[in-house]
Order: C-alpha cells, then sequence, then structure tokens
C-alpha cells in the first residue's frame, strides 16, 4: 500500500475527508519550499502536489503559470526538486508527496529513468495532465514497475466511457477537475461538481479528490460532502508571489491550511 493509499484508508476510518495543497517547487525558493511542505504538514493537510515548473504550463492560470516562472528563475530543475523530495523524506517527512508536471520534463530523461529517480527520491506519485489514458501507456507501465501511483483526471466534459477508462487506470486518488478550463481561485463552484463526484464514485472505490477553483473553507466543504478530498493550489501559492519576508509567508500558509483543513472535519 503506498503512502497515498494509506493516508486516505486512515481518512476513512476517522471519518475525515482529505486536504491536498499543491506548491510550486523552488518559488520562491527550494529552501523555502522545503519550510513550507513542513508547514503545510504541520497545519494538517493530507497530501502535498509539488509542482516541478515548466515553462508552457498549459492546465494552470496566471496564478500558477507566474510561480513556475519564478521557481525556473531562481534555478528550480528536475534534479533539485528531487534533492528537495530526498532532503524532506531525509528530515523524516511521511506525508505523501506527488509531483505534478507536464510530460516533456518525464521525457527527456526517459520515462523509466524519471519514474526510477522519482520513486528512489521518495516521490509517490505523478500528476500529469497533458497526458490522457489514450496515450499514457509507456507511462502507466513505468509507473508501476516503479511503485508510484498515476493520478488520472475527469472533468465536467468527460464521457462515461472516459469515466471508466480513467477509474480503471487511475492509482492513488481520481483527479475531479471542478470546471472546464484552468486552475485559479474562483468566487463559487459550478453546481455540476455533485453530479462528476457522483459518476466517478458509481464506478470505482479509488478516492476522488476536487480541484481547480477551490480557495474558501466553504468550497471545501462544498466539493468534501460528497468527495473524499479537495485540491487546493492558487490560494497557497499566491502568497509565495508576494515578496513576503519568509517567517510571514509560512504564517499566511500555514493559517490558511489550517481553516481549509478544518473545513474537511
Amino acid at each position: 500500500m503506498t503512502r497515498t493509499a494509506e493516508r486516505f484508508a486512515a481518512l476513512r476510518s476517522r471519518g475525515e475527508k482529505g486536504l491536498i495543497a499543491y506548491i510550486a517547487a523552488g518559488d520562491p525558493s527550494l529552501a523555502t519550499t522545503r519550510r513550507l511542505v513542513h508547514a503545510l504538514a504541520e497545519a494538517g493537510v493530507d497530501l502535498v502536489e509539488l509542482g516541478l515548473p515548466f515553462s508552457d504550463p498549459l492546465a494552470d492560470g496566471p496564478v500558477i503559470q507566474a510561480a513556475s516562472q519564478r521557481a525556473l528563475a531562481a534555478g528550480a530543475n528536475t534534479d533539485n526538486v528531487l534533492e528537495l523530495v530526498a532532503t524532506l523524506r531525509s528530515d523524516g517527512l511521511q506525508l505523501p508527496l506527488l509531483i505534478m508536471t507536464y510530460y516533456n520534463l518525464v521525457l527527456r530523461p526517459g520515462v523509466e529513468n524519471f519514474c526510477r529517480r522519482a520513486a528512489e527520491a521518495g516521490v509517490d506519485g505523478l500528476i500529469l495532465p497533458d497526458v490522457p489514458p489514450e496515450e499514457g501507456d509507456e507511462v502507466q507501465a513505468a509507473t508501476r514497475a516503479a511503485g508510484l501511483d498515476l493520478v488520472q483526471f475527469v472533468a465536467p466534459t468527460s464521457p462515461p466511457d472516459r469515466i471508466r477508462r480513467a477509474a480503471e487506470l487511475a492509482r492513488g486518488f481520481i483527479y475531479a477537475v471542478s470546471v472546464t478550463g484552468v486552475t485559479g481561485a474562483r468566487d463559487a463552484l459550478p453546481p455540476q461538481v455533485t453530479s462528476l463526484v457522483r459518476s466517478v464514485k458509481a464506478v470505482t472505490d479509488t478516492p476522488v479528490a476536487v480541484g481547480f477553483g477551490i480557495s474558501r473553507p466553504e468550497h471545501v466543504r462544498q466539493v468534501t460532502a460528497v468527495a473524499d478530498a479537495a485540491i487546493v493550489g492558487s490560494a497557497f501559492v499566491r502568497y509565495c508571489g508576494e515578496g513576503l519576508p519568509e517567517p510571514e509567508l509560512i504564517r499566511r500558509v500555514t493559517v490558511l491550511a489550517e481553516e481549509l483543513k478544518a473545513a474537511t472535519r
């Protein structure tokens, strides 16, 4: 059982829902990212997605695009992000860590090589929004061989056969996109989120996590009424772009994480 599966099983046993936080690795620096991950864990976050920055993050809105650019400008790359994960594990961090990135960065060093190195560093899974199930055979094989979870996506536009296929392939959890579009905080979530989650749960027992547009406790309560977890990214990432002193950045991220996690209980 992977760390991700263990975490969802523990949440289920407590009758609790999960909170997944996304931050861009290396924004504003890798040293700060290390401290932010520990702060998120202490605040009660259940899983962390580390964004491996890419120059053309097609699924991301302006807040996370800007974070990727800041991280790249600060020198973040595949090698030092995986070193960061290894450091977090040597610190004793037990929280599930997933890498969210784009296929180009997995293909460039070789898919098998990337997955093996990620697993050796302590990564638990991959989230690759530009690899659809129909084109993911090589990644599927490599992640399975390395013992990594490969998260699959469903969206409000996904037909039933696509939902079933994603459910068959998914490991760790299924990422339910709340809206058609890109990441970013929104004032309200569309009502079709509930029907999407129910459609997925009708065909699988794999946990379902809802992301895109979630930034407030009321959003978290809305999605976790039906889903197993809420995913929050831009609401955390925006603090990293405000030029705050590190103690204040960590304080604000911690307070937000605690507020959002409270909404899952």
